[in-house]
């Protein structure tokens, strides 16, 4: 089934509860759905399989998260092998869950074994977090793959792979991506594999180069340029 969106700011919180089916926007940039520091703003928990697909909104404002809560704009969880695609979205001015180390979360916040959504021709931008985060976040065996993107703005890391509370096998794979202006680009404590993509101009609070922090974890680079350089 497929639900056709107008051009509106719709003030709502949205769980796909199980349900395959797409959602798509009549433009990203007119078409707004804002979580009212609700929580996270779109979430998907529920075995939702690659048929399932959210297009051409803008997603943001979630926040009002407890301290040990997890979440972000989409919130990817469960333990039913959900895999949603998200296609030509904005997920802008989001606050991931958490407080002091504990929850955490992000602009695209993904836990827990089996759980994989591809996110592609997508903005993710001014993230920020009381805990771990990230624009694109995993822990506990969650993973992301992210095609044409552009992380960009966050307060926080753009892409981080892992979080103390859980293990390293977090796997996070790029693709023609392009991760700039944000205080970390990339934080590996689990996998992070990065193809055909630019890295430039995460800054950390000193102004110093901070592309790139491989934590014991794995980051695999292949025709990129990272300003700095990678070894």
């Amino acid at each position: 089934d497929t639900v056709l969106v107008q051009a509106g700011t719709y003030v709502e919180n949205i769980n796909y509860n199980g349900k395959n089916i797409a959602v798509i926007g009549a433009d990203r940039e007119t078409t707004i759905i804002d979580g009212n520091q609700a929580g996270s703003v779109v979430t998907f928990e529920s075995g939702e399989d690659s048929t399932t697909l959210l297009m051409n909104f803008t997603i943001t404002n979630s926040g009002g998260f407890g301290g040990n809560d997890w979440g972000g704009g989409i919130f990817v969880s469960g333990f039913n092998n959900t895999t949603p695609i998200l296609d030509n979205l904005i997920i802008d001015d989001n606050v991931g869950g958490g407080l002091w180390g504990d929850g955490g979360g992000g602009g695209l916040a993904v836990l827990f074994n089996g759980n994989k959504p591809h996110i592609k021709n997508s903005i993710i931008s001014n993230t920020s977090s009381e805990s771990e985060s990230g624009a694109l976040f995993t822990c506990w065996d969650g993973e992301i793959k992210a095609t044409n993107c552009l992380i960009a703005n966050n307060n926080t890391t753009g892409v981080s792979s892992g979080c103390a509370s859980g293990s390293a096998d977090n796997t996070i794979e790029l693709i023609n991506c392009t991760i700039t202006d944000n205080s970390l680009g990339i934080y590996a404590f689990g996998i992070v594999s990065v193809s055909n993509s630019i890295i430039y101009n995460n800054l950390n609070y000193l102004g110093d180069n901070n592309s790139y922090s491989d934590d014991n974890g794995t980051l695999t680079v292949n025709n990129t340029l990272i300003q700095g350089g990678y070894e």
